[in-house]
C-alpha cells in the first residue's frame, strides 16, 4: 500500500498539467515538466531511508517517512502558488522514497527463503509499475473538477494507508535481538546480557561516515550494483518519458490522435496489463525453477539463474514495445494500434526491474535496503531528467526516430543481464559485501547448529555426550 501510494503519487498531477499551468499562469513547456521531475529528484532520499533503516530498524523510518509524505501531500492540495507546490512536490519526493528504499529490505528480514521472497518481490514490483500507470487516468478525470483534487485524493489514499504502518512490526533482526536482550536484562536484573549489535558505535560520527555512506560505497566497488542502476535507470528515465511523450501523440489538438485528457490517460492502461501479465509469468518461471532444481539439473544450482533469466526476456520485449510505438503512432494507422504497444513495454519494464532488483535483494540480503536505496536514487534521477528532453526530442527526430533512438539504447543495456549470468559467481566471488554476508551466514549457521546440539536430551545419541 504505501509503495502504491509513492508510485501513484509521482504521475498524479500528469493529467491536471494543462489546469495546473493555466491557474498558475505558467507557459514554459519545460517547467511544465516539473511537478513529476521534482517528485523524482527527491528520490534521492532512498540513500537516507534505506541506511538508517539498516540502523535504527524499518518502522521507525516507514512511519516517520511516510507521516511526512502524508503532511506535504496536503501542502500540494493547499499550495498557493507555483513555488509552493513544486517545494511541496519535491517534499513529498524525499519521503516517498522510504518505501521504495525500505520494503525490499523488509522482503529480506522476512523469507528467507528465496522463493517466496521472490514472489513477494514481484508482488511489489508489480505496484511500483501499476502505480504510475494509474496517475494519468486517475488525474486525467479528476483535475477537470479542480487539480487539487489530484492531490486531495493523493491525501485521501495516504491517510487510509497510514494506520497500518504504525501496526506493523518490526522486521529488522538487530534491532530485534537488542530489544529482546533489553526485555531480558530487565526481566533478570544481569545488565552483562547485551546484542552484539548494542556493542557496535553509536556515534553521529559513525552514523554518517559508516551508515550513510554505504550506498555509494557499493556503487563505487560493486559492479553488481552499478551496471543494475546504470540498466534500471534508463529503463525508469524512458518510463517517465512516457509521461510527456504520450500527449504529443494522443491528447490535445496539436497530438496525432486529438484525445481529452482524460481518455488519453486511459491509453497508460495497457502498461499496468502488461505489468499484471508478468506477475503470472514469474510465478511461472519459479515453478519450473524448483522442479529444475529437484531434478538436479544443472543449470539451476547457478544463482544467477534464480532470477536473471526474466530479465533476459523482458529486454528484448522492452526493445519491441518502444519500436512499436516508433513506427505506428501515425494519423493514417487506427489508434489502439500504438496503444496495445503498452502490453509489451508493460512486460518489459516490470520483467527487467523484477529480475534485477530481486538480484540486488539475493545478492546484499542484510545491505539490501542501501543497494535498494542507491538503486532508487540513480533510477529517480534518470527518471526526473529524460523527461525535459521529450519535447525538444519528439520535434526534431519525430516519434519514429525518438522512440527508435531510446529502443537502441535499450539494446544495449539489455546485454547487462546475460553478462552477469556468465560473470556474476566472479563478481560475487570478488566483492567485499558479498564475502561479509557470506562469513556472518557460516557464523549464524554454526551458531544454530551448536545450540540445536545443545538442547538435545544428554543420553539420546553418542554425540550427545561428547558435546
Amino acid at each position: 500500500m504505501s509503495v502504491i501510494n509513492s508510485t501513484l503519487a509521482s504521475s498524479l498531477p500528469s493529467g491536471g498539467i494543462g489546469e495546473i499551468s493555466t491557474y498558475f499562469k505558467v507557459t514554459n513547456h519545460l517547467q511544465l515538466v516539473l511537478p513529476i521531475s521534482t517528485f523524482l529528484i527527491g528520490y534521492f532520499g532512498g540513500i537516507l531511508c534505506g541506511p538508517l533503516s539498516e540502523h535504527f530498524g524499518r518502522k521507525p523510518v516507514m512511519i516517520v517517512s511516510f507521516s511526512l509524505y502524508t503532511a506535504f501531500t496536503l501542502g500540494c492540495a493547499l499550495a498557493p502558488n507555483w513555488p509552493a507546490l513544486l517545494v511541496f512536490r519535491w517534499l513529498c519526493g524525499v519521503m516517498a522514497s522510504a518505501p521504495i528504499a525500505v520494503v525490499g529490505g523488509i522482503y529480506a528480514d522476512i523469507f528467507s527463503e528465496p522463493r517466496k521472497r521472490g514472489i513477494a518481490m514481484a508482488v511489489f514490483m508489480g505496484a511500483t509499475t501499476f502505480g504510475p500507470a494509474l496517475g494519468p487516468l486517475a488525474s486525467g478525470f479528476i483535475a477537470t473538477v479542480s487539480w487539487r483534487w489530484c492531490f486531495w485524493l493523493g491525501l485521501i489514499l495516504a491517510g487510509a494507508t497510514l494506520p497500518f504502518l504504525f501496526i506493523m512490526p518490526e522486521t529488522y533482526v538487530p534491532v530485534l535481538i537488542a530489544k529482546k536482550a533489553a526485555k531480558i536484562r530487565k526481566e533478570t536484573g544481569n545488565s552483562n546480557i547485551t546484542a552484539s549489535s548494542e556493542l557496535e558505535k553509536k556515534s553521529v560520527r559513525h552514523i554518517l561516515t559508516v551508515v550513510m555512506t554505504r550506498p555509494f560505497r557499493m556503487i563505487l566497488h560493486e559492479s553488481i550494483v552499478l551496471f543494475t542502476c546504470m540498466y534500471l535507470s534508463l529503463a525508469y528515465g524512458i518510463f517517465y518519458l512516457y509521461f510527456e511523450a504520450y500527449p504529443i501523440i494522443f491528447q490535445g489538438p496539436n497530438s496525432i490522435y486529438h484525445f481529452t485528457p482524460g481518455i488519453a490517460g486511459l491509453a497508460f492502461l495497457p502498461i499496468g496489463i502488461g505489468a499484471s501479465i508478468c506477475t503470472f509469468i514469474f510465478i511461472w518461471y519459479d515453478s519450473f525453477l524448483v522442479k529444475a532444481q529437484k531434478r538436479n539439473a544443472p543449470w539451476a544450482a547457478v544463482e544467477e539463474y534464480r532470477r536473471l533469466p526474466l530479465a533476459c526476456v523482458g529486454g528484448p520485449l522492452y526493445v519491441v514495445g518502444l519500436l512499436w510505438l516508433a513506427w505506428s503512432a501515425k494519423p493514417g494507422v487506427h489508434w489502439i494500434v500504438p496503444i496495445l504497444s503498452g502490453i509489451p513495454f508493460g512486460m518489459g519494464f516490470l520483467l527487467i526491474f523484477m529480475a534485477m532488483l530481486n538480484y540486488l535483494t539475493d545478492a546484499y540480503k542484510t545491505f539490501a535496503a542501501s543497494a535498494q536505496g542507491i538503486a532508487s536514487t540513480t533510477r529517480a534521477i534518470a527518471g526526473a531528467l529524460l523527461p525535459f528532453a521529450a519535447k525538444p526530442m519528439f520535434a526534431k527526430l519525430g516519434v519514429d526516430w525518438a522512440c527508435s533512438l531510446l529502443a537502441f539504447l535499450s539494446l544495449g543495456m539489455a546485454l547487462i543481464p546475460w553478462m552477469f549470468i556468465k560473470f556474476g559467481d566472479r563478481i560475487r566471488a570478488n566483492s567485499r559485501f558479498c564475502q561479509h554476508l557470506k562469513k556472518l551466514d557460516e557464523e549464524e549457521a554454526e551458531r544454530e547448529e551448536k545450540r540445536q546440539l545443545s538442547e538435545r536430551p544428554p543420553s539420546s545419541e553418542k554425540v550427545d555426550e561428547k558435546v
